[in-house]
């Protein structure tokens, strides 16, 4: 496998570059995930636009690192486990909420634990979603809209998954206090 540079402002592409200083002064640093992406400025702006847009939709934070985190854990994503785990603890999504997603285990609360369930199909499943667990989502409170929102935050997931696999992408010094890999028995909650 090529070995994938990590870029930052000074040696990212001319059209990356505003996305890295930006991150710099929010952040305080520019996330390996980024200076990875940055090799492609379409794809450092499509994860960064689609993520932005993600933000805003009706799902709280809490619902969405649910989404994100759940998508991550189901591609085995360690690096964006470890990232959603502090970027959940800066939102204040409950620790038991986030341990349970971690361990694959059962979130207690039945709606939260719905949005889980709906988006492991919707990766396990590839979109092929069964009528019964999307009837399943709905009922639990959730709405139409919140179908493609979550499908909206498995793509953005997707992206940035598969390009940490590609790549190897290291773990920021901020994400290793919450470094992760899969469990090697989950049991299916």
């Amino acid at each position: 496998m090529p070995k994938f540079h990590v870029h930052d402002a000074t040696s990212a592409p001319e059209q990356s570059r505003p996305i890295l200083e930006q991150s710099q002064r929010a952040l305080g640093f520019v996330p390996n995930l980024y200076g990875v992406l940055a090799e492609s400025p379409a794809l450092l702006k499509g994860y960064t636009g689609l993520s932005a847009i993600f933000e805003g939709c009706s799902l709280s934070a809490t619902e969405r690192q649910i989404v994100l985190l759940t998508a991550s854990f189901e591609n085995g994503c360690d690096y964006c486990m470890a990232a959603h785990t502090a970027i959940a603890r800066m939102q204040r999504v409950a620790e038991g909420v986030v341990a349970a997603v971690r361990d694959g285990t059962a979130i207690p609360d039945p709606k939260l634990q719905a949005l889980r369930e709906f988006t492991r199909q919707v990766v396990r499943q590839r979109g092929w979603v069964a009528e019964k667990d999307v009837q399943a989502f709905l009922g639990a409170g959730h709405t139409k809209e919140q179908v493609f929102e979550a499908i909206l935050g498995v793509g953005i997931k997707t992206l940035s998954n598969y390009a940490n696999h590609i790549a190897g992408t290291s773990l920021d010094a901020a994400f290793k206090p919450h470094a992760w890999s899969k469990p090697a028995t989950v049991v299916e909650a």
